[in-house]
């Protein structure tokens, strides 16, 4: 971590079907000059399926109730169907991958750091909105 950045990296396992799992490592990345967003990575994987970037309000609400209605969407445990893992959706065209992680460790990453490191509320005061306004307008490449 440096002073403008956090990762977390885990052991995840990633749904096969049919109730089978492989465990895949994952780093959850958080930067101070993308203050909206979270990097989910997939170190090891082809790299067109080795990251994603979505809101980190989605992963935060994701620990509380299922969050999401796009490309990625975010569960929290269930104790009803057995499962203690925070699961992570990811649609592409391609297919879809279910991805189950520790839930106590995403929640003191968030807490402890990505919310230290920019607060809620404040993330809208470190965006160039000059820069963001060239790039929606075509002029600059994009993050996405």
């Amino acid at each position: 971590m440096t002073e403008d950045s956090t990762t977390l990296t885990l052991d995840a396992r990633l749904e096969l079907g049919g109730g089978r799992f492989v465990d895949l490592p994952v780093r959850f990345g958080y930067r101070r000059g993308a203050p909206f967003a979270v990097v989910v990575e997939f170190p090891g994987l082809a790299r067109a399926a080795s990251a994603w970037e979505f809101c980190r309000d989605l992963l935060r609400k994701g620990l509380h109730r299922p969050a999401g209605i796009g490309d990625v969407r975010v569960a929290p445990p269930c104790r009803c169907h057995g499962r203690r893992e925070l699961r992570i959706t990811l649609r592409a065209d391609d297919g879809t991958a279910v991805i189950d992680v520790p839930v106590e460790p995403v929640r003191r990453w968030l807490h402890d750091q990505v919310f230290t490191l920019v607060p809620r509320g404040g993330e809208a005061e470190l965006i160039d909105w000059g820069v963001e306004l060239v790039r929606l307008a075509g002029g600059g490449p994009g993050r996405c």
